[in-house]
Order: C-alpha cells, then structure tokens, then sequence
C-alpha cells in the first residue's frame, strides 16, 4: 500500500495540491546541473541555454557527483524536490568530453535521457553576436530539417527532436500575437551513411525581422542571433514502454466531448444530420400566381377524365352521355 500524506496545516495542504497531477499542467521547468568537473565551454553552453529558458529555468552552482546512465535516484530526488520535469546535466571528462545529458521526468521520475556532446570547434556563444536579442518569456519557432529526425522507429535523434522540442516550448497559449515572434530555433542533422560517423545536430538561433516590401505583406528575414552549438550523439536511455503509455495519456477534462450525428467529410467540412418530424402538405400553403390559376371547365374536364379512367380499369366502356 501506497501511504498517503496527510496535510498538517493549510500550507502544506496548498503545496500537496499544486504538486498533485492537474488537467492543465505548469510549463516545464528545467534544472541545470553540473557533475564534479566541468570546461569553460560546458558552462558558457550552459549560461546561454538558460537565457533562452527564462523564466522557466532554475540553474544549481554546486558541484554534484552523478552519474546518470549509473543511477539516477539524484536526479529524481532534485526533480521532485524543485518541481522540475527537465534537467540538463554537465559534465566534462576525458571519455566524454563536454558533455550535456537532457533528461525528461514523468511523475518525478526519469523517463528518457540522451547524451550530447559539444563540438568546441564550431562553438560560439549569445555574446559574440553582436547584435539585438530577443525579449525574455517569448515563445520560439521551432523547426527541423533532416531525414534522421523523420525515421518511423524510435532512434536516438526521434528521441533527440523529441527532448529539444520540450525543452524549447515554452508556456502553452491558445493565441500567439505576430509581434512576439522574434525568433526561431533551427535544428538540423544531415544524412545517415553506412561505415561513416553518424551525423552531427546543428543548433542554430535566428532573429526574425520585418522590413517594408511595398505590398500588403512585409518582406522576412533571419539573422543568427546564437548560441551556435554542434552537437554528437552519445548514449540514450529509451523510455519504457509502460512509463511511455501513462505518460501519454490525456485528462478526461481535456477530451473534447463527442456530439451526436456530426461528421466530418473527406474535405473538411463539418456535415450535421437533422431528424425531423413526419411532415403534412396538405395544408401547404404555397404562392398563388395568377397564370398557374385554372377555369372552372378545365376542372370539370379534369373530373371527367378520372370517371373515364375508374371505369376503364373495371372492365366496363364508357357511356354517352344522352342530350
């Protein structure tokens, strides 16, 4: 049996409820780590990935002995303790050198984890742009170019699109206004060859920029804004197949309630089926035009031809009339 904890006062009451699973959860927070050594350019990664977390990233200085492909009870223990479902742990060593483990929690406990490596050749930093950044809280695009991130199998860069793409999401919203998107992630990786190294993941960060083109819609531009990092893929840790099933799984408050006898076609278009009752048109009343209005001889006529029709389906001939 599970023991439940029984709130002593209203704050700790408080605080168990905004811990408990809601239908509308808080945007994902992530947890900066650092292991027992570290370089100068895992940290200046480090520095520049939480400028473009803010205000959803919290950032630990002390250093940590954990070895997360090891045991990861340290990083479920900072999870639930700072209410973090991402952490990003660095680490440098001569094996693996500038290394950056993404780590994604379900429940406060570890789900999936992905190993990179930073290139420091191809490394620059938000500062050596020097130009305009973008305003803190606002919410990215977010695009990916490369055949290895559309594979149908789960491979280390599905999993890779996967956790940047959390990471870099930002605050759920309804409606985005225009002017707050002033810039865009681009990751890319190139193609998979057999006997060659696999391929690098490209990190690049755009500013985005209006400018006048004489018509109704403004002419778009992109300049690099930083960081720049490349990164090589290192070890993963896939998700279970059971964990991955609950986490998938939608509140009931979010699933939009089915109403009867609507569909939708092959277009797109919403089609209704509406019942009726059992109609009477007799007492139909339609428009009278005078030229569809008929003389008093065409109606007898009329009531002569039906006699004429009654008698011949009995078998009898019709009679002349005498004068």
């Amino acid at each position: 049996m599970l023991r439940e904890i029984k709130p002593k006062n209203a704050r700790s009451k408080r605080a168990l409820e905004k811990k408990a699973p809601q239908v509308h959860e808080n945007p994902r927070t992530t947890l900066f780590l650092r292991g027992t050594s570290s370089s100068q350019i895992l940290q200046l990664a480090m520095i520049d990935l939480i400028a473009l977390k803010r205000p959803f990233a919290t950032k630990f200085t002390k250093k940590n002995e954990i070895h997360p492909f090891e045991s990861a009870t340290s990083l479920e223990f900072f999870s639930e303790k700072n209410d973090a479902s991402l952490l990003v742990f660095g680490h440098h060593s001569k094996k693996r050198p500038h290394s950056l483990t993404f780590v994604r929690c379900f429940d406060h406990k570890v789900l999936d984890m992905l190993e990179l490596y930073i290139d420091p050749e191809s490394f620059r930093t938000l500062s050596q742009f020097k130009n305009t950044k973008c305003a803190v809280g606002l919410k990215p695009l977010i695009a990916f170019s490369g055949t290895p991130f559309e594979s149908p199998t789960q491979t280390k860069y599905t999993l890779a699109k996967s956790l940047l793409l959390d990471f870099f999401r930002g605050q759920e919203a309804g409606t985005v206004d225009v002017e707050g998107l002033q810039y865009m992630v681009h990751i890319s990786a190139g193609e998979e060859v057999e006997g060659e190294p696999a391929p690098q993941i490209h990190l690049r960060v755009y500013l985005i920029k209006t400018k006048r083109s004489g018509q109704k819609l403004p002419r778009v531009e992109v300049e690099e804004m930083g960081p720049r990092i490349d990164f090589r893929v290192g070890r993963e840790k896939m998700p279970e197949e059971a964990a991955w099933k609950e986490a998938l799984k939608k509140p009931k408050g979010l699933e939009p309630k089915t109403k009867k006898n609507i569909e939708t076609d092959i277009i797109g278009d919403k089609v209704g089926r509406i019942h009726v009752g059992k109609q009477d048109f007799g007492n139909l009343q339609t428009r009278k035009i005078k030229g569809l209005k008929r003389t008093r001889g065409e109606i007898d006529g009329d009531d002569e031809t039906l006699l004429d029709e009654e008698d011949t389906e009995e078998g009898t001939s019709p009679k002349r009339e005498r004068r």
